[in-house]
């Protein structure tokens, strides 16, 4: 079992360290947009990118996973073949949605209320929706081959040319939010020019009409689902912008942003964790993995929550060069910041249990569990807002998540019934409950007014958290083993004796 989770950890941490360096590039473009754009600028932006995110679903109609799923068992066709027939399908819908957008640019602008000044914002969206979708099925190839390197390297070198190019049209030539696209748009193509040696090698002018249908009646189900999961993610945005305005969802966004830090772990966890549930499904102890790796995943997120909710102020306000990471003016937000890493908790929880879905090909599902999500995330942002604002904006994603993650639970129990380890799971849970009850009800910065005592007792909180389990007995014999045979840098084959015992 070790072996197993030890590969995922591997390239978890590949996906991950890459990811979190290009993801930190990124995030530069916070404090950077902050003290470039105006606040109503920032609000356009993240109203715009938050509608890119629904029509990417209909872009990508879930070839993506379809394609994981038929080309990890070839149940039809050839390698080859699995790879060329949904390559050739995303493409030539791309080609079909891009056409259209383009022709109907300029009603759709003033049907979504974007300034006359920037109709040109949606053809080079276009052009961003069109080359992420035809990067895909390369993308998702690389995975399953687990040459998590190259995948990681391309993607690094994509946020590297959006940074870049953000840096010179926006300073250099004063494009403003106009320059943000075309800076989208650069890095969408040259992503595909990076992709062609892995195209060019298992493209076949065969196109499986089997195999495609097969593909679409399991990857169009995704249409709903993905509509709903984009829902629970930024459909605050527009709603915020409809109740509020552009600026309130500028400072919005911005604190949003700060909840990359958890969002990564997620993320990252996700590249890894598909393919690898689709390969360890076969293993008869399957379910005791899916299982053991739940635990050490909430295990490893409350932990970062933590870390990130008793520090997080401290981060944004850190001066450089004279400029904050986040602009004084964006304060205001970062009560939202702990409920938004909160809520992403719940979405790696989510997307761990999600495995029996797909593995029992029961995705007809996907659109139950994320539509739920969605309703209610509509609904409490309705109600939230309105007395609340952006806070209400925030706890009402974190009520979609959670709720997301009963119902998936309740479903795939039904269809792959799996024995978590709830007991230690609850053991996890309570800790960090504790621990932030301590930090929320005793004032210790008002009490004292030192920073160094506030720095200390914030450090004593994390420590304590980690004595409670230990004292609950959360970790076993086998786990604190593995652990001191990794601290001691041991050789594999020592760590594979004792994980038997785990």
């Amino acid at each position: 079992m070790f072996h197993q989770i030890k590969r995922l950890g591997t390239e978890t941490a590949i996906y991950g360290i890459s990811t979190i360096l290009g993801r930190f590039l990124n995030f530069l473009l916070v404090p950077f947009y902050t003290n470039v754009l105006a606040p109503g600028d920032y609000g356009i932006v993240a109203y715009l990118y938050s509608l890119i995110a629904f029509v990417n679903v209909f872009y990508s109609y879930g070839m993506e996973s379809a394609y994981f799923k038929y080309s990890s068992t070839l149940e039809i066709g050839t390698a080859k073949q699995n790879f060329s027939t949904p390559f050739i399908s995303l493409f030539g819908t791309s080609v079909i949605f891009s056409i259209i957008l383009v022709i109907l640019a300029s009603p759709i602008a003033r049907m979504i209320n974007v300034p006359i000044d920037y109709e040109s914002i949606l053809l080079y969206t276009v052009g961003i929706l069109a080359f992420d979708a035809i990067a895909i099925i390369p993308f998702a190839a690389l995975r399953m081959e687990h040459k998590a390197k190259l995948f990681a390297t391309i993607k690094f070198l994509n946020i590297v040319v959006n940074v870049g190019m953000n840096l010179i049209l926006l300073l250099v030539f004063k494009m403003g939010v106009i320059g943000v696209f075309i800076s989208g748009l650069a890095a969408s193509v040259l992503t595909v020019v990076m992709l062609l040696p892995t195209i060019f090698r298992y493209l076949t002018k065969e196109f499986n009409l089997p195999l495609w249908k097969a593909l679409m009646n399991f990857g169009l189900p995704y249409i709903p689902s993905g509509l709903a999961a984009m829902a629970i993610q930024v459909i605050d945005r527009p709603i915020l912008r409809a109740l509020t305005d552009d600026a309130t969802v500028g400072i919005y966004q911005a604190n949003y942003r700060l909840g990359i830090f958890m969002m990564l772990i997620v993320s990252m966890y996700d590249y890894a964790w598909r393919p690898f549930y689709f390969s360890t499904a076969k293993e008869t102890n399957a379910k005791e993995i899916f299982a053991r790796v739940l635990t050490y995943l909430v295990l490893f997120m409350s932990a970062i929550f933590l870390v990130l909710t008793f520090f997080i102020g401290d981060i944004a306000k850190i001066s450089i060069l004279g400029r904050h990471v986040i602009g004084p003016s964006y304060w205001s937000g970062l009560n939202i910041v702990p409920i938004v890493l909160l809520g992403y908790v719940f979405l790696g929880i989510s997307t761990n249990l999600s495995a029996g879905i797909f593995i029992e090909k029961k995705t007809k599902f996907s659109p139950l569990v994320t539509g739920v999500g969605a309703v209610v995330n509509v609904v409490a942002n309705l109600l939230l807002i309105p007395p609340f604002g952006m806070l209400g904006a925030a706890w009402a994603t974190f009520i979609a998540y959670f709720i997301m993650t009963v119902t998936m639970y309740i479903v795939v129990q039904r269809i792959y019934p799996v024995s978590y380890e709830f007991s230690r799971l609850f053991k996890v849970a309570g800790s960090a409950a504790v621990v932030i009850m301590l930090y929320y009800f005793i004032p210790v910065e008002a009490l004292s007014g030192s920073a160094t005592i506030v720095f200390l007792w914030k450090i004593f909180l994390i420590v304590l958290f980690l004595m409670l389990m230990y004292g609950m007995k959360f970790f076993r014999a086998g786990e604190i083993s593995v652990i001191k045979r990794l601290w001691k840098n041991k050789e594999d084959k020592g760590i594979s004796d004792i994980s038997e015992s785990i």
